[in-house]
């Protein structure tokens, strides 16, 4: 059961069996001072609240931007080991000034392994909210939690995902896997939806520009949901592909027209910098590039986490299906299209220097004994060609979309044509890059790491899968996400909740790596680490289209080492 509850409430929910207080931290300026509001998270000088981030051993990312300012100004931080930074371990000023959009990043760097700390910003006298983060832990650690997101999409409703995941006591870092902001203008994707909710998105247009890119993150860092999660957890994020276009490869992105758009290489360097100024990351390393954005994270003798970077470095362009839907006429057909078009082994997904970090990671990982090893993956891995629906019983008058545009094909023209074939769901995703994949699993298999926990965002869907390579063996469980706010495809694509339903069944029956699927609605994954074994609740919202919500719990799992690789119990 669960409690209804608004973002000045206290919820105690029990979810499947156990009983967790989901309360914000503590965020009142001053916790004695009666007039102070509880929930102070941002003011007219810090409207875009605080965060941190990227943490390690000794260090964390501290953000925040000052939205008053015009020219320069001396920000003062501070962080403690108190709410009440009665004992602070470390103080200092920074600058903020328009080369940064008035953002400001600190690193302290003298911290505790695997502590808590609270921290704030001031300036002129006034205070932002106060944030809560930790640092990345050495030595034991008897269990973490992981909140698991992706798919913020500000014009589909508000971000109580991420309100929820401020409350929930049993998270300790939040892993972001992308799609963290979306491009599209109120023309665009989620447009006309936006507009009904009072959520267009700011600016109107498509965003192209720096300038563009900046007020799109700043929307995004003010809503609500948004502020409360940033200043109650640390993050741990990489991309996908709405930070900067829709389906971005090393040379485009099938969301970016150069003829009215301008260089691709100019306007992906415009995400990119507004996205490390409105992130709680580091800078890249001396020699790396912004494109080179990928992590490890050791959390002691538990685990390590690396998150992937799949867009910007590598990645070959994605197969448009209607580049070959005239040549696929029969099961030969599309045999030798998957073998010698999707299945192309130039065709990457990760840099050599991605796969370089990844092996040492993995290696040291193994070398340590330590139980898990995540991927923190933008896009889905496990295998999804696609059933013959239409011969399952799906029936395409079940579309809500209304009348259809002659010679425009539908959504269910699409679906039922890669059934017939069984072609991948999606090519955007590793099923469009399978020696891609193949590769990745031998490097891991290589180092001894069949054992994977890949987390992963992109497809608005919850996911429960179970990974194999090429020749059948066993490559660990891939959790996915639904999105925070993004609908899922089948809903969004126009079917009828039955059939939306009907084809979450289809999936999971039809397809090996496939457990579970849940289409219809948003949310996050709360993954809880122990050294025996791994807990993941799928928790959904009941509304997005206000802030009055309701969180459930819609499955829960527990894996557990087997063999040499994990699975479900």
């Amino acid at each position: 059961m669960s409690s209804k509850f608004t973002r000045r409430s206290t919820l105690e929910a029990t979810l499947g069996g156990i009983t967790t207080a989901l309360m914000l931290p503590v965020l009142a300026l001053n916790k004695n001072d009666a007039k102070a509001e509880e929930f102070q998270l941002s003011n007219d000088v810090f409207q875009h609240g605080v965060a941190s981030g990227d943490p390690q051993q000794n260090s964390v990312v501290l953000w925040t931007r000052v939205t008053t300012m015009k020219g320069q100004e001396t920000v003062n931080w501070e962080i403690a080991k108190d709410n009440d930074f009665q004992e602070i371990v470390e103080r200092g000023m920074a600058k903020a000034n328009q080369s940064a959009d008035h953002t400001v990043k600190v690193i302290p760097q003298n911290l505790e392994a695997g502590a808590t700390y609270y921290y704030r910003f001031h300036l002129n006298g006034t205070y932002s909210g106060i944030g809560r983060t930790k640092t990345l832990t050495e030595g034991k650690l008897d269990h973490l939690g992981i909140a698991l997101a992706s798919c913020s999409n500000f014009a589909w409703g508000y971000f109580n995902a991420y309100d929820a995941i401020a409350k929930d006591e049993q998270v300790d870092f939040v892993l972001h896997t992308g799609d963290y902001i979306y491009e599209y203008g109120t023309d665009g994707w989620g447009g006309d939806h936006s507009v009904a909710i009072n959520r267009a998105h700011n600016p109107a247009h498509e965003i192209v520009t720096l300038d563009d890119y900046r007020k799109r993150h700043a929307q995004y860092k003010a809503d609500r949901g948004s502020l409360a999660m940033h200043a109650a957890h640390p993050l741990l994020v990489c991309w996908d592909d709405h930070e900067s276009a829709n389906n971005p490869w090393i040379g485009g992105a099938e969301n970016h027209q150069p003829e009215t758009e301008g260089e691709w290489s100019v306007r992906l360097a415009a995400s990119l910098q507004a996205y490390y100024e409105w992130m709680p990351i580091r800078d890249p390393k001396p020699g790396r590039t912004r494109e080179e954005f990928w992590r490890s994270y050791v959390f002691g003798d538990l685990l390590t986490l690396v998150t992937l970077e799949s867009r910007h470095t590598a990645r070959g362009k994605q197969v448009d299906y209607l580049d070959y839907a005239e040549s696929i006429q029969s099961k030969t057909d599309a045999e030798a299209f998957m073998r010698d078009v999707i299945g192309d082994p130039d065709r990457k997904m990760i840099s050599e220097a991605m796969e370089q970090e990844l092996e040492t990671s993995l290696s040291a990982s193994v070398k340590k004994e330590q139980p898990w090893r995540i991927i923190g993956n933008p896009c889905p891995i496990a295998r999804m060609l696609v059933p013959d629906v239409e011969k399952l019983g799906v029936d395409p008058s079940r579309l809500n979309s209304g009348e259809r545009t002659p010679n425009v094909p539908t959504a269910a023209d699409a679906l039922f044509w890669k059934g017939r074939f069984n072609l991948p769901f999606y090519t955007d995703t590793w099923d469009g890059y399978p020696a891609a994949r193949e590769k990745f699993y031998d490097l891991c298999k290589s180092v001894g790491a069949s054992d994977l926990l890949v987390l992963t965002g992109d497809s608005h869907s919850f996911w429960a899968n179970k990974l194999y390579d090429q020749g059948g063996h066993s490559m660990g469980i891939e959790i996915g996400t639904a999105g925070i706010s993004s609908p899922g495809d089948f809903v969004n694509s126009g079917w009828d909740d039955e059939t939306s339903r009907k084809l979450d069944k289809i999936f999971v029956d039809q397809l090996d790596e496939v457990i579970w699927t849940d289409n219809m609605h948003q949310g996050y994954v709360r993954v809880h680490l122990s050294h025996e074994e791994a807990k993941v609740d799928f928790i959904a919202m009941s509304n997005i289209l206000t802030e009055s919500y309701e969180p459930k719990l819609l499955r829960s799992d527990v894996l557990r080492h087997d063999k040499g690789s994990i699975d479900f119990t």
